[in-house]
């Protein structure tokens, strides 16, 4: 069938067949179909949205579109989990290592930074030597060797995806939900995994700030992800402030260091990583109960496996051997690091969460075009939790900048992202829904 033909039938409302989906997709693969058409289809979908079996379908083809990883070859199971993106989200940097130590492997394709939210491929180029694109068989080799790698996504992933996507991005259709969940999935499904957790975030930092949103998203994903055959579940999480006390690249490094070596570990960061690994070690089969699974991943904690496996995942990746000891030695610092101070007293009461992403890309940590190098050493640490009492020159947060002039407007930023009063606030639940389908 044309391909004009195939937008005309989605533009009047009608379902697409598996059929036109696979060609469609084969012609945007090939370059067949041309960028307006692209576009067209999308703004189609974009209006009349897709039953579950066409995103099924578009999944399918997508992942198909390139290579499909193989990892029968390893002795336990694959998993993997995927944020929607956030601010101080490290949450990766520590759950893959945990996991991984319980007795999972974790290939862990990421990727960059794009708008107000960070990126963990941003995060791991931070650390030098660190190879976030190795070749096929280091990859491999440290997935066996360390249980988990943290890399970015190769050419020969769902290259289908990377074409639509970037028409999505300037034809104004990024936020249709099976799109989106296509997107997603097409890549976790050609890294071959057996099962996946979603954590879809939701609130002022979030790209879904409504409740409704997120959870049509994550109810989309959860069923289009087992339409696929991949068992899934998805937990959504509050993103109304800033998971981790920093934000940045190194400085969210430095912080899952702490987390995984014990000397720090952020209340809201800890409950959220534990509730994801305990997805993770029961979808995978490791564990067969809640209370088991989560043993497991704070027993791997506080063992020091966890910390033993993203060390290995390090060195194995061309990062420094001594890393996890000299982390400091070897991440980039900011040459001016200095507090921004509260101008009043009382307690926090909100973050506009999305503010302080903004101002660690306006100090160059950040990224609004997918061509923007990225300043590793900038961000922001020491940020106060919602239900901080503050004193008026109490320090909100410390700011790493690289000028002085670059300071001055993060700090004018963070202060319009802290809202300081009375009373102080209820406390908000960090994990705020669980959503799965019935197998």
């Amino acid at each position: 069938m044309l391909p004009q033909e195939i937008i005309r039938k989605k533009r009047d409302g009608k379902s697409l067949s598996q059929e036109e989906i696979a060609e469609f997709v084969a012609g945007l693969t090939s370059g067949a179909v041309s960028e307006g058409q692209v576009a067209a289809l999308a703004m189609a979908i974009f209006f009349n949205g897709m039953s579950r079996d066409e995103a099924v379908s578009l999944t399918l083809a997508m992942r198909d579109s390139g290579e499909v990883l193989d990892w029968t070859d390893l002795p336990g199971p694959v998993t993997d989990k995927h944020s929607t993106g956030g601010v101080g989200d490290n949450v990766s940097l520590m759950l893959a290592p945990i996991v991984a130590s319980c007795g999972a492997y974790v290939p862990m394709i990421s990727g960059r930074g794009l708008g107000h939210t960070g990126g963990t491929l941003d995060k791991m180029d931070s650390i030098p030597g660190y190879m976030s694109q190795p070749p096929n068989k280091l990859f491999r080799q440290t997935v066996m060797e360390a249980g988990c790698a943290i890399i970015g996504q190769t050419a020969d992933l769902a290259p289908a995806d990377k074409r639509f996507y970037a028409i999505r991005d300037v034809t104004a259709t990024v936020e249709s939900v099976p799109l989106i969940t296509a997107s997603i999935l097409s890549k976790k499904l050609a890294a071959g995994l057996q099962s996946l957790v979603l954590d879809v975030k939701v609130g002022s930092g979030a790209f879904m700030q409504r409740a409704r949103d997120a959870n049509a998203l994550a109810t989309s994903l959860v069923e289009v992800a087992n339409g696929a055959g991949l068992k899934t579940t998805a937990l959504i999480t509050n993103m109304n402030e800033p998971l981790a006390s920093a934000a940045g690249n190194a400085v969210e490094v430095a912080n899952a260091v702490d987390f995984l070596t014990g000397r720090r570990r952020d209340p809201r960061l800890l409950t959220i990583t534990i509730a994801l690994a305990t997805e993770m070690l029961i979808s995978a089969g490791i564990a067969s109960t809640n209370q088991q699974a989560m043993r497991l991943a704070r027993d791997a904690l506080e063992s020091g496996s966890a910390a033993e496996s993203f060390a290995r995942m390090v060195s194995l990746l061309g990062g420094p051997a001594d890393f996890m000891e000299k982390m400091h030695k070897h991440l980039p610092t900011a040459p001016v690091q200095r507090a921004v101070k509260a101008a009043q007293s009382g307690f926090v009461r909100e973050i506009s969460t999305r503010e302080i992403g903004i101002a660690v890309v306006d100090l160059g940590g950040g990224r609004t075009r997918p061509q923007d190098s990225v300043d590793h050493a900038v961000g922001l640490t020491e940020l106060l939790q919602v239900g901080t009492e503050v004193q008026n020159g109490d320090a909100l947060a410390i700011i790493h900048a690289r000028s002085e002039d670059d300071f001055e407007r993060a700090a004018a930023n963070v202060r319009a992202a802290y809202t300081i009063g009375e009373p102080r606030p209820a406390p908000a639940k960090s994990v705020q829904r669980r959503i799965s389908v019935r197998y």
